[in-house]
């Protein structure tokens, strides 16, 4: 552990030192803001912080100040992608500044001794919205907001897009001093002097969200006040912090009986059971480390897989008014460090670097102190993706509505739609008029859709319920006649009223406040549960029979509900006008006749005798039942129905298309694996394999079987629960069933590599030889368009749709996309890459689908089960002259990705737009060398992806042609360092190499190696399978036409002892020619 505190880290004055309120590290860890008392911004290096006692060191310290501020800032905060910094001052104000890209417009300000600015960053906006000083500031992980806090009491929310306020929060009853967000990004606390910390739930706004859109966001979780109840109100700040695994906050300035403490809440319980006492003040701050950490160093193997035998730990730093500093983890019951006055006053804020190893501490004396641990003494900082995986359980990776934490709060979410149900139905059923004002008379209710009757009989033959009523109304109640209803509407339309003016004045008559019930408008039966009248009796108005079933649907059935019963039936020959009232559908008592909607109009359904025999089996059966996840995911794919039968064939190791028994089982050896699902939902499915029609073995599931797949190696079943069954070949249970967060929307096998792709857009690599994983979980999302596609909070965003998701032979993902592109995910960079897109297509000379050199490769989807063959090292794979061999060149994946670009993108027509506004763009001045540039780089993009594949044939017939390309062009550049690449370095100047490594290592940066590296730079023999002079070979012959190269082509060819006259030589240049025309 170091402890670095420069003389010149402080915010100086002419007088004095001023105090430093606030420090936050940029995301890349290069640079420190700091705030203070002058009223300034600073950012410092912290390059130049590590080397503050080297003085050889002559780097600039501090890149810039902003003084855009008329009091004492208070917080400083960098957002989570670094574009932006935003401060919080006393004087209500909040400043956003972004880094501009030219250099700084002035120098040294005039009268003062700040050093000139090295960076550029300018105020963006200043945001009015508090009433008192801003106290702290906090910007969501997904930067998708920004919240302040003040001394108004107030919680305000803006959009991290626009910086709009959305939303102002008044729950505190005093001042606001602390502010923290949940790495999962569903809540934030809220620290204030009422002695109580807030959780606020939220959801991420679009970036084109207002103030409007912000009604029902941000809703108030829960209050905790336990810990605080008794904490002094001296500290100026109660800054909180967050667990990066999301489990726990950390609460400053909390006390424990008479002693103080930090609090930790523990999440969705939200109560504090431990306490970290130790300091002897109050407590200004505490923050958590970014990063998780093993308590064990973990072996290379398990850091390699991302597993580890030791556990992973949090690193908690409190400071406060006591000028201690002391460092926890929540491993052990005592502090790992305890700095003892490290500060002359309180210290006021922490900030740790992104790699978790470095701590900075400002105070209130001016001072600001770096802490920098060495490597163990804190933990073993574990990977990035380690705290992904914490968080997944929280939904941290998902965006949109949320899910609900626990039971309790899904409990109360359905009890508030119950209320707005009520609520709308009741609103709805006053407005179509079900409510009337109540009065003396007894008036017709309506309960659960039944009209109850005016008559002492039952009805025969009710269906949906029978009705009643109390005696009282059996006795008083009638009808009113015809004449009575008439006298009642000329009372009410011969209704004087007299205006202020003196005249006489006649009210007009609402058609439906008549009450005579005989409007021809339609009456709503809707009544809402929370709109009962107080002169009811609390007899009920309607009794159901419970042993009938009660389906709310009208008499008839569902036939009657789409065809109505007012359509008129078919008249038939011979019946009288009065009978044909007869020939209707009844729509009183008594039985309802079937009727079928007939040209002609109603009528009576024909006898039909019943199906005898073999029954055809129906294709699907039903929908899959949907996760609840895929409602709050950022992709959702579509999930196959349930399919009553479902055949997979296997001939010899290699899976075919899923086709018919009969055609599976005229192919003698071939194994054909078939699953049935039953109709019922409850029973279980069967699954079973079959040899020359002899069963091999079966099995029963639980669930309904979705998708089947399967090799030589072993077999695989996902049900609609999301679990994946796994058998050997022999059919015993290879491993338990593995659960996935939603249902297998594409499964695929590949040697003994399995792949799931879910409807949630998660894909996982299982080994099923090696019982493991070969990544974490990897979204969809990258390649969706989701980095340019903005999210509706209201529904589904269309996307590009998956059309095939494959493995390779050693379990690398290939993926293509209904709009033409390809990818490939590389577990080594644990990133996305682009192989095929119709930018080539359009744009690039070499696309061609049918040329010879591309067809050669005989190319299937997936690649081929075993390594090319070994060529010679001559590289003759085509026979001089162009003889009757063909190219041997492996199966790759790169053609098949480019075809299928072809497929989705030109022949199915939509290249239009696209060409023509390439042709528009050639027809212009400075686009002469559009066309070439697009060529060589979609040649880069070849070599690039066979390379990363290990496609070892298409690796070389790309090189030649690129080779070619560029030489031809004449780019000595790309071609001296491509024959440079190739030959390993050996031409290469030694001094600069030595320059660059010393260099490296006084910045203190780590650079891997020349034997570290891979591909082009490895210094092994072989690139990509081929000999390194081999592939140098070639490329030279190719590029020795070219005469203004020949000063670079000599010198290679030298090296490899090529003479003018070498038949091989000749031989490899023809070789390479056939391959490229």
């Amino acid at each position: 552990m170091h402890l670095i505190k420069p003389s010149w880290l402080s915010h100086s004055g002419e007088q004095k030192d001023f105090e430093v309120y606030s420090c936050h590290v940029s995301p890349d860890g290069k640079r420190l803001a700091t705030a203070g008392g002058d009223g300034h911004v600073r950012l410092w290096s912290t390059e130049s912080i590590y080397n503050a006692e080297d003085k050889t060191y002559t780097k600039p310290r501090q890149l810039c100040h902003m003084s855009h501020h008329l009091g004492t800032i208070h917080s400083v905060r960098f957002s989570p992608n670094g574009r932006y910094l935003a401060s919080g001052a006393d004087d209500k104000l909040i400043c956003i500044y972004h880094l501009e890209s030219g250099p700084p417009s002035h120098t040294a300000s005039f009268g003062t001794n700040e050093p000139p600015p090295v960076e550029n960053w300018k105020t963006y906006k200043r945001l009015v919205g508090h009433e008192n000083d801003v106290q702290d500031l906090a910007w969501s992980y997904d930067n998708s907001l920004l919240v302040s806090v003040g001394l108004d009491s107030k919680v305000v929310c803006w959009s991290g897009h626009t910086f709009e306020k959305l939303k102002v929060l008044a729950f505190h009853q005093s001042h606001v001093k602390g502010i923290t967000f949940d790495p999962a990004n569903k809540f934030f606390a809220t620290a204030s002097d009422d002695r109580t910390i807030k959780i606020f739930r939220f959801t991420s706004p679009p970036p084109n969200a207002t103030q409007h859109d912000m009604v029902n966001n941000f809703v108030l979780e829960t209050t905790i006040s336990a810990p605080f109840k008794s904490s002094p109100l001296t500290t100026y700040f109660r800054r909180c912090s967050w667990s990066p695994d999301g489990n726990h906050i950390a609460a400053a300035n909390a006390v424990n009986g008479p002693v103080n403490s930090v609090a930790i809440i523990e999440r969705t319980r939200w109560d504090s059971e431990i306490n970290l006492i130790g300091h002897e003040g109050p407590t200004e701050v505490c923050m958590f480390s970014p990063r998780l950490f093993y308590t064990k160093k973990p072996a290379e193997k398990d850091l390699a897989n991302g597993h580890s035998s030791s556990g992973l730990v949090t690193v908690i730093a409190s400071a406060g008014q006591d000028k201690t500093l002391s460092i926890w983890n929540t491993n052990t019951s005592r502090p790992l460090v305890i700095l003892q006055d490290v500060a002359s006053k309180a210290i006021s804020d922490l900030a740790w670097t992104p790699d978790g190893q470095t701590l900075f501490a400002p105070s209130l004396d001016g001072g600001i102190v770096a802490v920098k641990f060495e490597v163990g003494e804190l933990g073993w900082v574990a990977k990035a993706e380690e705290n992904d995986k914490a968080l997944q359980k929280y939904g941290g990776s998902r965006k949109g509505m949320g899910l609900a934490e626990d039971v309790e709060g899904l409990n109360l979410e359905n009890l508030s739609k119950e209320g707005e149900l009520r609520g709308a139905e009741s609103r709805m059923g006053a407005l179509m008029g079900d409510f009337q004002p109540a009065s003396s008379k007894a008036t017709e209710v309506t309960t659960n859709g039944v009209k109850t009757s005016t008559t002492s009989t039952p009805k025969i033959g009710e269906t949906n319920g029978t009705t009643a009523e109390p005696a009282k109304e059996k006795a008083t109640t009638a009808e009113e006649t015809a004449d009575q209803t008439a006298r009642r509407i000329e009372e009410l339309k011969s209704r004087v009223t007299i205006t202020k003016d003196g005249k006489k004045r006649i009210t007009p008559l609402l058609v439906s406040s008549s009450g005579t019930g005989q409007s021809s408008l339609p009456q709503s039966q809707l009544v809402g549960a929370g709109f009962a009248k107080p002169a009811r009796l609390d007899t009920p108005q309607t009794v159901l029979d419970l042993s009938r079933p009660f389906e709310g649907l009208p008499r008839g059935g569902i036939a009657a509900m789409l065809l109505g019963n007012k359509r008129k039936a078919v008249a038939v020959d011979g019946d009288e006008d009065d009978e044909h009232a007869s020939k209707r559908p009844a729509t009183g008592t008594g039985p309802v006749p079937i009727m079928v909607n007939g040209t002609d109009g109603l009528e009576p359904a024909a006898l039909t005798t019943p199906i005898h025999g073999v029954v055809p089996t129906p294709e699907f059966l039903r929908p899959a039942v949907i996760s609840p996840a895929i409602s709050v995911s950022q992709v959702r794919l579509a999930v196959p129905k349930i399919r009553s039968h479902i055949l997979r064939p296997l001939e010899k190791g290699v899976l075919k298309d899923e086709t018919s028994l009969e055609e599976a089982s005229k192919v003698p050896e071939n194994i054909v694996l078939e699953a049935k699902n039953p109709a019922q939902i409850r029973e279980p499915s069967h699954i079973m394999a079959t040899k020359r029609g002899a069963q091999i073995w079966q099995d029963f599931l639980p669930r309904a079987i979705i998708s089947v797949t399967g090799n030589k190696n072993f077999w695989a079943a996902a049900c609609e629960d999301g679990s994946i069954h796994i058998w050997t070949p022999a059919g015993r249970r290879l491993m338990n069933a593995i659960i996935l967060e939603s249902q297998p929307v594409i499964i695929e096998a590949r040697e003994h590599w399995l792949l799931c792709v879910t409807s949630v857009g998660l894909c996982h690599v299982f080994n099923v030889k090696g019982m493991s994983a070969a990544h974490p979980p990897v979204s969809l999302a990258p390649i969706l368009d989701i980095a340019m596609t903005s999210l509706s909070p209201h529904g589904a965003t269309a996307a590009p749709g998956v059309t095939s998701a494959h493995l390779n032979s050693v379990g690398n993902i290939v993926v293509t996309l209904s709009n033409g592109d390809g990818f490939y995910y590389s577990p080594s960079m644990y990133a996305w890459q682009r192989l095929s897109e119709s930018w080539w297509a359009v744009g690039s000379q070499y696309w061609n689908s049918n040329d010879s050199s591309i067809s050669a490769l005989q190319t299937t989807a997936v690649g081929p089960v075993t390594g090319p063959k070994k060529s010679s090292a001559s590289g003759g794979e085509t026979a001089a002259g162009g003889g009757g061999v063909g190219t041997n060149v492996s199966a790759g994946i790169i053609p098949f990705l480019e075809r299928h670009t072809t497929t989705e993108f030109l022949l199915k027509g939509r290249a239009y737009t696209l060409q023509r506004l390439i042709k528009t763009l050639l027809a212009r001045d400075s686009y002469e060398g559009f066309e070439s540039s697009v060529s060589i780089a979609h040649l880069e993009n070849r070599i690039a992806g066979a390379l990363a594949l290990g496609s070892k044939d298409e690796f070389r017939l790309y090189l030649f042609m690129y080779a070619k390309r560029i030489g031809a062009e004449g780019l000595k550049t790309k071609v001296e360092e491509l024959l440079n690449s190739l030959i390993g370095g050996i031409l290469q100047d030694t001094t600069t190499t030595t320059t660059t490594t010393t260099t490296t290592t006084k910045g203190d940066l780590r650079v891997a190696s020349v034997d570290e590296g891979r591909g082009w730079f490895s210094e092994e023999e072989v690139l990509c399978g081929w000999d390194r002079k081999d592939l140098l070979r070639g490329v030279v012959l190719i590029l020795g036409k070219f005469r203004d190269l020949q000063r670079l082509t000599v010198q290679y060819g030298r090296i490899l002892d090529l003479t003018a006259g070498d038949e091989n030589g000749t031989g490899e240049n023809e070789s390479s020619m056939d391959l490229e025309d």
